[in-house]
This record gives C-alpha cells, structure tokens and sequence, in this order.
C-alpha cells in the first residue's frame, strides 16, 4: 500500500480557503453574467438588424404616425430623443433615437412598432401599463433619496457615535436603488403584451414586414421588451460601485 501523507491543520485550512475563495470567484462570474447577459444580448441582437440601413421605404417615424393614425391617435406625437426609445404616457408621446426615428431598417421599423404598442395600451387604458407609470413616477424621486441616503450613511454612524445606523442608512439606500430593477421585472408582463399583442398583429394586419423578416422581428420584439429590464439590471452595478466607494 502506498502512504497517505499527512495533511497538518495548517493545510487543512489552506484548502478551505482556496476552495471558498473560487465558490465566491464562480459566484461573481454568475451574479455579473446575470446583470450583464440580457443587456449585451439586447445590443447584439438591435445591432444586428440594425443593417442594412435601408431595409424599407418608410423610417420608423413614418411608421409610428402611420400606425397611430389607423388607431385613431392623431393626438400623439412622434419625436426624436436622446433618452432611450419609450413611450411617455403623460405627454402623449412616442420618443424614438435617431437611429430609429430616421432609420429604415428592421430595428427602426420593429422599436417603433413596440412604442405604439405602448401607446395603444395607454389609449385602451390598459391598467398594468398605469401601474408602471404610477410606480417608476414613484421611484424617481426615491431613488434620488437613496442616493442620498448611500452618500451620508458612513458619515451619519460617526456623526451619532452608532455604527449600526450607518449601516442600516447603507442596507436602505442599496434597497432604494434596487428596487427599479424590481419593478421593472414585475411590470414585463406590459412589455411583452406591447410586443406581441399590439405591435406584431398591427405589423401582420397592416403587411409592413417582409414575409423572411417576421422570425426576425419576433427576435427584435422580444429584445423590445427586454430593453428596460436590461437597462434596470446595469443599473444594479451603481450598487457595487457605491459599496467600493464607501469602503475606501
């Protein structure tokens, strides 16, 4: 029989810290591959149909007023922002990048189609899309409160001589700015119901897609609708970055 050689506590305990240390190492990666994943996948796959430029004769401005107007909403308009492509329910507005409010290819055509779909929601008012409104309307303002809260909470526990203040000041402002990608979760169920119950049958009725482009936009619509979720899950990066801040 061949010896076993002896393993000292020293050892021992050396192994359990290497093993620890890689569980946590393989536990970031997941964590970072969970808030990054869906926003790189969202690019990828806008960018992709993003080309050729020149797909279709009309831009997706031209389409959203086309599509508005079939739905008797003459009212709202379609402008050009730098904000990010969505619909505002209180000014009655459907906002497309200029990529997409001048941009003739699937992307453009598919991302306006989506914010009419928002906007046909808020005309039947369909009650989870006031939901949302009400709750990032909230949220807003919170989360500049959370900020807030994150930027005092060590000064707050040296101040009152109670540590424990400070960190519950901290636990309350991470929660604070968290709570967006929450929302946005529990609200997806608005976007998918854009998607596909409002802008893909208007894109079949009204025979705006080519008939190879379909799958494809099912693809776009889906990214659509993951947009704000993807953009909330980055958001939770601002939580770790906080957290490196104050622990210098």
């Amino acid at each position: 029989m061949f010896d076993r050689p002896d393993y000292s506590a020293d050892d021992l305990l050396q192994d359990c810290r290497y093993d620890t240390y890689v569980a946590y190492l393989i536990l970031i990666v997941i964590v970072i591959a969970l808030i990054l994943g869906p926003g790189i996948w969202v690019q990828r796959v806008l960018a992709k149909y993003s080309k050729p430029e020149d797909r279709y004769e009309g831009t997706g401005a031209s389409l959203a007023r086309h599509l508005l107007d079939k739905h008797g909403l003459q009212s709202v308009d379609v402008e050009t922002t730098e904000s990010g492509d969505h619909y505002d329910p209180i000014a009655k507005v459907v906002r497309l990048t200029p990529d997409k409010h001048d941009g003739r290819s699937l992307t453009a055509i598919t991302v306006a189609a989506h914010e009419v779909g928002h906007a046909v929601q808020d005309h039947t008012s369909y009650a989870p899309l006031k939901w949302r409104t009400r709750l990032v309307g909230a949220m807003s303002g919170i989360e500049k409160v959370g900020a807030g809260v994150l930027v005092i909470s060590p000064f707050l526990g040296i101040l009152t001589r109670i540590p424990a203040l400070g960190v519950l000041a901290l636990l309350a402002g991470m929660t604070t700015l968290a709570s967006s990608a929450l929302i946005h979760f529990i609200t997806l169920p608005t976007e998918f119901d854009a998607s596909f119950n409002r802008a893909l049958p208007m894109l079949d009725k009204h025979r705006i897609l080519k008939s190879a482009d379909r799958p494809h936009a099912r693809r776009l619509l889906t990214a659509a609708a993951l947009t704000y979720v993807s953009a909330s899950l980055m958001s939770l990066l601002n939580i770790a970055r906080w957290i490196a801040i104050l622990r210098r």
